[in-house]
């Protein structure tokens, strides 16, 4: 199975994020913070990522006589490079998309069903607009997104800190029309 494959799946998507942030975890604080994924697909699913080295074992002790791994994201390991993303198909990115779009929505429910949720408390957002944008200035927000997301992408847990999920998602909604301009 290649990196693509193993990073486009809900389940792994959602492990990644759970290690995100230089956070390490065993399987069992993964199954509680994931609680409605069965515990034998979250353990086979997390086999799957260690074997293909994207998550690493960054201790071990011993719990009751059984080995329990601490593993750590190897985030140089996740990245989709550049090659890569221009070799994808189209159903590739569907299927990246439909992927991605069932990892947030599972973590979104799974904040939902949490006794203490509190959308309002948690500045809990979902929005959507639309800009006209030529490909040089989509080119221009992205490189100003980047720049301002860097700015906070080095924070870690911390007094008062929890981690959020950001998700940018950008795509025309129309061919352009005559001259480049969108109808």
């Amino acid at each position: 199975m290649d990196t693509l494959e193993l990073i486009l799946h809900p389940i792994r998507l959602r492990i990644m994020w759970a290690l995100s942030g230089g956070r390490v975890r065993t399987t069992s604080e993964l199954c509680e913070s994931l609680p409605d994924v069965p515990k034998t697909t979250l353990y086979r699913h997390v086999g799957l990522l260690a074997d293909a080295g994207l998550l690493e074992v960054a201790g071990e002790q011993r719990v009751r006589g059984v080995v329990e791994r601490h593993y750590r994201l190897r985030r140089d390991a996740t990245d989709i490079d550049l090659d890569t993303a221009r070799s994808m198909t189209l159903e590739d990115h569907r299927h990246g998309f439909a992927a991605a779009m069932a990892a947030l929505l599972a973590e979104f429910n799974a904040y939902l069903d949490r006794p203490a949720a509190d959308p309002e408390a948690d500045r809990v957002g979902y929005r959507q607009g639309t800009l006209w944008l030529t490909p040089e200035e989509m080119g221009e927000v992205a490189i100003e997104l980047r720049d301002v997301l860097r700015a906070r992408a080095g924070n870690g847990p911390g007094a008062g800190r929890v981690p959020y999920v950001l998700s940018a998602i950008f795509f025309p909604t129309e061919e352009p029309g005559e001259g480049g301009v969108r109808r």
